[in-house]
């Protein structure tokens, strides 16, 4: 009896996600009780809108997540971890392979409290061996991570460095040149509000001026931005 997955890819390099496709389509070369189900799409805003359909959430089983996406049209989702997010609000229980080119152990940290993703791949690490290591372990109920994130697992990087949406929407407002006036009508808080989220950040970042040019640096290195 055949089983049957049904898979989402999001990258917006189509490279990738023919990568994707190719490693599923050799996996059921060597599992043949597999059929996939695929289905592609290269924006946050393409993605958005089969979320939208209660029916494909519903069915669907497996997702292939890039981090590092382009902003949603209507800016509410910054990165690919704010859609990783909502796919895991609409389906708890959904499988997620998160894949990244970010390599900051901080911002992988951050992913990880974020997503906590059934499989975890850095780029840098992928290869097809590897994709077809991370899609059997994934299947059969075992979480797989790349080695640049065992890595960090293994050294316990502990982090005060959390963001929420919140925090990544603030700055992703920051580094496009909002100012404060502007993010009390862009962001679901006070001025106050505001002014506490943007000293904690800096605090965590181990910033000690006003500047917010140096905030969005330091974020921009870490792979926030």
């Amino acid at each position: 009896m055949d089983k049957s997955v049904s898979v989402l890819i999001i990258d917006d390099h189509p490279i990738i996600a023919n990568a994707y496709e190719s490693a599923l389509e050799s996996f059921v070369n060597h599992n043949a009780t597999y059929n996939f189900k695929i289905t592609s799409v290269y924006s946050l805003d393409e993605a958005q809108l089969l979320l939208d359909n209660t029916s494909f959430i519903e069915n669907l089983d497996l997702v292939f997540l890039d981090m590092r996406l382009p902003v949603s049209t209507d800016g509410k989702l910054v990165s690919g971890e704010d859609l990783g997010k909502l796919i895991r609000a609409k389906k708890p229980d959904i499988r997620i392979i998160v894949s990244t080119t970010f390599n900051d152990n901080y911002r992988l940290h951050n992913i990880l409290q974020s997503l906590n993703p059934e499989g975890f791949l850095v780029k840098n690490d992928i290869n097809p061996k590897e994709l077809l290591s991370a899609i059997e372990n994934v299947l059969a109920g075992s979480p797989y991570y790349s080695k640049t994130v065992l890595n960090l697992l293994r050294k316990q990087v502990g982090s005060d460095i959390y963001l929420d949406e919140v925090d990544r929407k603030m700055l992703y407002e920051l580094s496009i040149g909002a100012k404060l006036k502007d993010l009390s009508d862009l962001l679901p808080l006070s001025i106050a509000g505001i002014e506490k989220r943007r000293r904690n950040l800096k605090k965590m970042f181990g910033i000690s001026g006003a500047e917010d040019r140096e905030l969005v640096k330091i974020a921009r290195e870490k792979g926030f931005l």
